[in-house]
């Protein structure tokens, strides 16, 4: 049962919303108003706009909250929600928002719009059944929230729910990682982990909980510095977390220390995931804002690898910059599902460096298989002028690394999955400097780029 809070709320900045707005202003999404099923259409309607516009679905069958996909699904609409037109900027900001930790994030002690509803039933939430042999529907854009009880620290990341129930879901946890951690400490001590799960934010929030900080680093400052400072929290009652005020939906509840349930999904490589026995989490109450908005992220494509893939690619460029000081790009490219595969850029000035930068690149990223290094002339965005380089630049007995038996991604359906090893390749496809320069010369011609084609073929 769904009850109405008229308690007072309070109004702040940069939320979803107002994302939005900008989106509609900037002619990057669509509103679909036909009613549509949230199992395999709705994702199949996602799917078809897959590095197209954002998408907001108004009449979702049997539901009356409206969902929307695909919001950061592209290079520009990422940098947008950064502050940015530019997509060179992305690296940048991301590093800038990493390394500084000096910006106070602003509470407000006023009501946040979520109390505005409640219920206790997770029936109400348009949650999408994706691909034919998904463990379930899934809530894939959930911002868990929750306490280090051993060292006082709060901590955010992105985990997948799988709806069990009306009131249980499976949550996804990896291993070692800082929820998990939470998590264990709890379960150690024979105690529930209570969270706060927050579904609907600035994707700016999104972006800093898909980062993995280093451990005792609270993302929110992340947010907050990609925010220019604007990013307001306030104390979930339930959790005693402090959360995005303006968060759409939030489910209050407890991660169970003593249930488990099967679960499984498609990753980042569109490739199903183990069956996993992991935890359980138990409903306590659902808040939600008037017109709430709930936001999907299909799984495998272009704003789920993007929202993974792009802080890592600022991650591999720092430090690949630093031991290569004239690395000007790094991309992961979408064919390798912009986890597996990198394309580095440099101006090579000896010999020797451009391995240099491939074993950086594979030290900073461990799930990074295969890494290409090329010459300022060659665009990493453009795979048929990487390809060019490797065939003209690039001799295999001399210019190529093979690292076997190396830490990789547990994604990887051709690797040791178990043991998470695999065989990596790095690739020299710079031109050698012990070769006149002339002889790698990409030939232009003089004013082509100025000529107008139709100009031409008036009659």
């Amino acid at each position: 049962m769904m009850q109405k809070d008229n308690s007072n709320v309070t109004n702040i900045h940069n939320d979803l919303r107002e994302f939005i707005e900008l989106l509609e202003n900037e002619d990057e999404i669509i509103r679909i108003k036909k009613n549509v099923n949230s199992t395999f259409e709705l994702p199949g309607i996602v799917s078809k706009l897959d590095g197209n516009k954002a998408v907001i679905f108004e009449n979702v069958e049997n539901k009356t909250i409206p969902v929307i996909s695909n919001l950061i699904g592209t290079r520009k609409r990422f940098a947008m929600a950064m502050g940015s037109k530019e997509k060179n900027d992305i690296h940048k900001i991301i590093n800038k928002s990493i390394n500084n930790k000096n910006i106070n994030v602003k509470t407000v002690n006023n009501i946040p719009p979520y109390y505005q509803n409640s219920s206790n039933n997770l029936s109400i939430l348009p949650i999408v059944t994706h691909f034919e042999k998904d463990a379930g529907p899934y809530i894939t854009s959930s911002i868990v929230y929750a306490k280090d009880q051993e060292n006082g620290n709060q901590n955010s990341s992105t985990h997948r729910l799988l709806k069990l129930d009306d009131k249980n879901m499976a949550i996804r946890m990896v291993e070692g990682r800082h929820l998990h951690k939470c998590f264990m400490y709890s379960k150690d001590h024979g105690e529930d982990l209570k969270v706060a799960i927050v579904i609907g934010v600035h994707p700016a929030i999104n972006i800093a909980a898909a980062y993995q900080a280093s451990y005792g680093v609270d993302e929110m400052h992340i947010a907050n510095t990609i925010l220019n400072g604007n990013l307001q929290l306030g104390i979930n009652k339930y959790s005693q977390l402090l959360i995005p005020a303006m968060s759409e939906i939030v489910l209050e509840g407890k991660i169970l220390y003593d249930r488990t349930h099967e679960e499984w999904m498609v990753e980042m490589l569109k490739t199903y995931d183990f069956r996993r026995q992991q935890p359980v989490f138990e409903l306590e109450k659902i808040r939600f804002r008037d017109n709430a908005i709930f936001h999907d992220i299909l799984p495998g494509y272009s704003e789920h690898r993007l929202l993974m893939g792009l802080p890592v690619e600022s991650k591999m460029l720092d430090q690949v910059k630093n031991v290569v000081p004239s690395t000007s790009q790094v991309l992961l490219t979408d064919g390798g599902s912009n986890w597996l595969t990198a394309v580095i850029q440099i101006k090579k000035r000896v010999e020797g460096e451009s391995k240099n930068a491939l074993l950086a690149a594979f030290t900073a990223h461990p799930s990074l298989k295969i890494a290409i290094v090329v010459d300022e002339d060659i665009d990493p965005t453009n795979s048929v002028e990487v390809e060019y380089a490797i065939s003209t630049r690039c001799q295999a007995d001399k210019d190529m690394i093979i690292i076997q038996n190396a830490k990789g991604s547990s994604l990887d359906p051709s690797s040791d999955q178990i043991n998470l090893l695999t065989t990596k390749l790095g690739i020299d496809a710079t031109a050698t400097l012990l070769k006149v320069k002339e002889r790698f010369e990409i030939a232009k011609i003089p004013g082509e780029e100025n000529l107008n084609l139709s100009e031409y073929l008036l009659e």
